[in-house]
C-alpha cells in the first residue's frame, strides 16, 4: 500500500478543470495589469515628460510568448500522432509566429525611441 502525501495524488478531471479556469483568470488578471500599468506610464511619460519605464510592456510581452509559444507547442504535441491533422508539419508555424512577434517588438521598440527623442 503507497502512502497518500496531501498534495502528491493524481489529480481527477473536475481537479483539473477547477486548476485550469483558476490558472486563466490569474493569466487575464495580470495581462489586464500589465495593460493598464503599461497605459499609465505611457501617460506619465506623455503628460510629465518622465523617463519612459519599460519593465509593464516587457513582462506584458514575455507573458504573451510565453502563452502563444507554448499553446502552439502544445498542440504540436497533443496532435502528433494524428495523420489527418495538418499541425503536425515543421515547426513553421512556431518560426513565423517567432519572426512576427520579433518584427512587432523591433517596431514597438523603435516607436518607443522616437517618441522619446526631442528635437
Amino acid at each position: 500500500m503507497k502512502p497518500q502525501w496531501r498534495g502528491r495524488h493524481k489529480m481527477d478531471e473536475m481537479e483539473r478543470h477547477i486548476l485550469f479556469k483558476s490558472q486563466r483568470n490569474a493569466y487575464f488578471f495580470l495581462v489586464l495589469a500589465l495593460v493598464v500599468w503599461s497605459l499609465y506610464e505611457s501617460w506619465q511619460v506623455f503628460t510629465w515628460h518622465t523617463t519612459l519605464n519599460l519593465l509593464p510592456c516587457l513582462l506584458l510581452v514575455t507573458a504573451v510568448l510565453i502563452q502563444g509559444f507554448s499553446q502552439l507547442a502544445l498542440l504540436r504535441r497533443a496532435v502528433r500522432d494524428n495523420e489527418e491533422s495538418d499541425e503536425t508539419g515543421p515547426l513553421a508555424r512556431l518560426v513565423v509566429f517567432a519572426c512576427a512577434v520579433a518584427c512587432a517588438v523591433a517596431t514597438v521598440g523603435a516607436a518607443v525611441i522616437l517618441l522619446c527623442v526631442r528635437p
